[in-house]
């Protein structure tokens, strides 16, 4: 692409105002997962493609910060949980600094969430009933796939997936042992709704000493 082509995209020109909503801290809960939760309730309610959808950022040594699209699966005052493939490399990332954030963007509302944290792995117990929910197509592609190694071919993941297709014909799936979930425990939020001028409502909660405490930055 030349530089013409890219001064015809206008990109400085590119941008909307933020009107939807507003924000104060008097509006926010008292405890972050409670507020996720109603942020979280009004994206489902308000049909988003996938609300569940999430970055997840790590990091390392050799690769430095890194980041991937994931599925939440499941949060409670624990945490947020997603499940991966235990050799890809976010899971070797993870399992060497286990320090990473998460970042929601529903863009069709105007807001966005920001989690630090740590993360560990999931019980058996939890991983094996998660797994137990997947469509089976979803179970075999588990065992198919050697997530994030270098693959031979389109074609030699398929037929992988073909021949495991065989051999769980009428039988359950087992989860490999390979496989399972990641528990993101947060100390630090950030709840973001956009507003008009570019002043938007920042409201983070940081935990102090086994307690949220609220407080609003400049956007």
């Amino acid at each position: 692409m030349s530089d013409q082509n890219l001064t015809k995209l206008e990109i400085e020109k590119m941008r909307r105002e933020y009107t939807m909503a507003s924000f104060d801290i008097s509006d926010a809960s008292a405890n972050p997962f409670d507020q996720f939760g109603k942020w979280f309730n009004e994206a489902v309610e308000s049909q988003i493609i996938e609300p569940n959808s999430m970055l997840l950022g790590t990091q390392s040594d050799s690769d430095g910060p890194t980041g991937r699209m994931v599925l939440l699966k499941g949060f409670d005052y624990r945490g947020f949980v997603f499940y991966t493939n235990y050799q890809s490399k976010k899971a070797r990332q993870l399992t060497a600094d286990p320090r990473c954030f998460l970042h929601f963007f529903w863009k069709e509302l105007e807001r966005q969430v920001l989690i630090c944290g740590t993360a560990e792995k999931v019980s058996d117990q939890e991983s094996d009933a998660y797994f137990a929910l997947r469509p089976k197509d979803s179970q075999i592609s588990a065992w198919a796939s050697n997530q994030s190694s270098t693959l031979e071919s389109r074609q030699a993941l398929e037929n992988e997936f073909q021949r495991l297709a065989a051999e769980f014909t009428d039988k359950t799936v087992p989860r490999p042992p390979f496989w399972g979930g990641f528990r993101v425990s947060p100390h630090f939020f950030e709840f973001w709704q956009g507003r008009k001028s570019r002043l938007h409502d920042r409201i983070c909660y940081d935990l102090k000493d086994g307690e949220w405490q609220k407080k609003r930055l400049s956007p």
